[in-house]
């Protein structure tokens, strides 16, 4: 798809998936530093948070708060100069900044525990940025993600109804959570999965609603949710994330063109 088509689909549909980016051997030692990461094991000192931690229950779905922050080739992939170039493509930023990851492992076997609730991003971001902020995620896949594995499912247009604020990111009950989302009035519920190979990435605004149910797989859905932010962005209550805005550690900017800053 062309950096056209692509910023078209990102406006009309609010959410776009790309092509590959990262090689087989970024791949694999991208997996071995998410379970040294799980593990407790760090390359260097600093701030993260882990909702999931070694010795939990294995078929509750993994989540890691900036573990790029204590793991440098973790650091390395968010800040890939790609996913720079494709937010500025899409959004006609001049300026683009990582201000939070997650790392997300959901286990195969298909418990419920391993879904994720149908939410809007912007639900939980409200404290921190002011409302007219242009943030937005990225999400890349590390390893295949195929319909069996538990695919992060988009509703199509959804951004164009505005903050719900009516979902759960923690529930397991998807239909549930979905009966008590309010769908303006000629508007219709269109699921599409994102389905992608291990390397490729998705971009979703922060209005699109998404969730994903089990992975019913014998294998583990890996990936990292990369949360951005442009020039038009503004902090509001002080948090952790968005008064380390210059550190490039915890903050790298991966974008930056000709826009004041």
């Amino acid at each position: 798809m062309s950096p056209h088509a692509s910023r078209a689909q990102y406006e009309q549909d609010g959410f776009t998936i790309l092509p590959p980016f990262l090689t087989h051997e970024q791949l694999d030692a991208l997996r071995v530093h998410m379970h040294r990461v799980m593990d407790g094991i760090v390359d260097r000192p600093g701030h993260y948070q882990p909702a999931w931690k070694k010795g939990d229950n294995p078929t509750v779905i993994r989540k890691i708060d900036q573990s790029h922050v204590v793991d440098a080739t973790i650091h390395d992939m968010i800040s890939h100069p790609q996913l720079g170039r494709w937010a500025h493509e899409l959004t006609g930023a001049n300026f683009v900044q990582v201000w939070a990851t997650q790392l997300l492992y959901k286990p195969p076997g298909g418990a419920d525990k391993g879904n994720v609730g149908w939410h809007q991003d912007q639900d939980y971001w409200t404290s921190w940025w002011g409302k007219t902020s242009n943030i937005f995620t990225a999400w890349v896949a590390i390893s295949d993600v195929r319909a069996e594995s538990g695919p992060m499912r988009f509703v199509k247009k959804s951004h164009l109804w505005g903050h719900r604020n009516q979902g759960d990111f923690f529930g397991q009950e998807l239909e549930k959570i979905k009966s008590g989302i309010n769908i303006p009035e000629g508007e219709k519920w269109e699921e599409i999965p994102a389905l992608m190979p291990a390397g490729a990435c998705s971009f979703h605004h922060r209005w699109t609603i998404h969730g994903s149910g089990p992975n019913l797989s014998e294998h583990p859905r890996m990936s990292f949710a990369i949360h951005l932010r442009t020039e038009d962005s503004k902090p509001a209550e002080k948090h952790y994330y968005n008064e380390h805005l210059d550190d490039p550690i915890v903050c790298p900017v991966i974008w930056r063109g000709d826009a004041p800053k």
